[in-house]
């Protein structure tokens, strides 16, 4: 005799209505045999079993319901809530499973209190597992450099999905096998220090530069409205982000330059990129007070990005991946723009950052040169800016 499922659905409210949870359960259990691939009906069971008192039963209709819908958001919340009631030690990575479903907005008072209580539960077993990782590793790590210590950090943090990978992913030019770093080392760079060195004489420059009367400051984002570049949307031609160019896609910018000469000499000692319509690139980027710079990508992952932050108002940070760094006057930091990254300035002041571009350490002269034809046969103007 063939079952009608929603017939016996029909009268598994019956039942319950009649305070008859006995029935309502043979129901619904009928029903979904008889519908196997009915999420809704897994889930009434499940709920059911659950309120019967009958942890283990509830789970293997969510573990039903699971299998006709993998990524069901309340699936996995009610599957979490279970392993939890049950003493199960799967219970912290289920949370972390329920979570990571979570949908856009706002979500009905109930399941808004068991995702809170899952959130805080997690959390728990996320700090005993670091503890656990911690205590195990600390022999180790007691050895190990500083970068050695940021990296085995991270890879922990990773592990335990507080952090997650990020790769290079620029808008034009990937040139491959090239070290994939948020931050690069400063030993890579020797000349850091000098630069950090010179921090007034390059702020007293820029202020020179900005009471110029013929200083150029321009919108740091300008493109054709019609272009596919939505990741600039809100700051194009926008004069909450500007510029004072001193070099741009490897033209010499006047009306600034004339007013920066040891700023220049002191990128000439550096050495920066030499591509035709390309680079070399450095300017005073100029972020108005209140303004967020959106997440975004570079062209190329052959060059890398410098910032020698000049005016810094309290609270401003900039974030590549998963790293996020508060600038701090004269103190400069080489990074891969073509990870995404953004910036902020909360603060009630204007934020001034000194920006050029450099070759990416892994590149050999030949592969530089081969970087530089290639995009100056593309004719650079696609690789604009930084």
């Amino acid at each position: 005799m063939s079952i009608d499922p929603l017939t016996h659905l029909a009268e598994a409210d019956r039942a319950l209505a009649a305070q008859d949870l006995p029935r309502a359960l043979v129901l619904l259990r009928q029903a979904a045999e008889a519908q196997p691939d009915s999420l809704a009906i897994w889930m009434r069971l499940a709920g059911v079993t659950r309120a019967a008192g009958q942890p283990r039963a509830a789970l293997d209709a969510i573990h039903r319901a699971l299998a006709v819908s993998p990524l069901d958001f309340t699936a996995l919340l009610m599957r979490a809530s279970l392993l939890e009631r049950l003493g199960d030690t799967n219970a912290g990575e289920a949370w972390g499973h329920a979570i990571a479903q979570k949908p856009d907005g706002n979500l009905p008072p109930q399941l808004a209190a068991a995702l809170a209580d899952g959130e805080r539960r997690h959390a728990a077993w996320l700090d005993q597992r670091e503890a656990r990782l911690r205590e195990g590793m600390e022999a180790i790590e007691r050895v190990a450099d500083r970068e050695e210590r940021q990296r085995i950090a991270r890879f922990r943090s990773n592990v335990l999905r507080r952090t997650r990978p990020y790769h290079s992913e620029p808008t034009h030019f990937h040139f491959p096998e090239l070290a994939e770093r948020e931050f690069h080392p400063r030993r890579l760079f020797p000349w850091l220090s000098e630069l950090e060195a010179q921090t007034d004489t390059i702020a007293a420059e820029l202020d020179i530069a900005m009471k110029a009367e013929r200083a150029e400051l321009v919108p740091y984002i300008q493109y054709a409205e019609h272009l596919p570049l939505r990741q600039w949307q809100p700051l194009n031609h926008n004069r909450d982000w500007t510029a004072i160019h001193l070099r741009q896609n490897g033209r010499r910018i006047e009306a600034n330059a004339r007013h920066c000469p040891r700023t220049l000499a002191l990128l000439d000692q550096i050495g920066q990129p030499a591509i035709p319509g390309a680079s070399p690139n450095a300017m005073f980027s100029l972020l108005a007070p209140k303004t967020a710079i959106p997440p975004h990508v570079g062209v190329s992952n052959a060059r890398l990005v410098c910032h020698l932050p000049l005016i810094i108002p309290e609270g401003c940070w900039f974030r590549v991946g998963d790293e996020t760094r508060y600038w701090r006057r004269g103190e400069a930091f080489v990074f891969d723009d073509t990870i995404e990254h953004e910036a902020l300035n909360p603060s009630d002041q204007l934020r001034v950052v000194l920006i050029f571009d450099l070759w990416h350490p892994d590149l050999s002269a030949v592969e530089r040169e081969a970087v530089t034809a290639l995009i100056a046969l593309e004719g650079g103007g696609s690789a604009e800016g930084l």
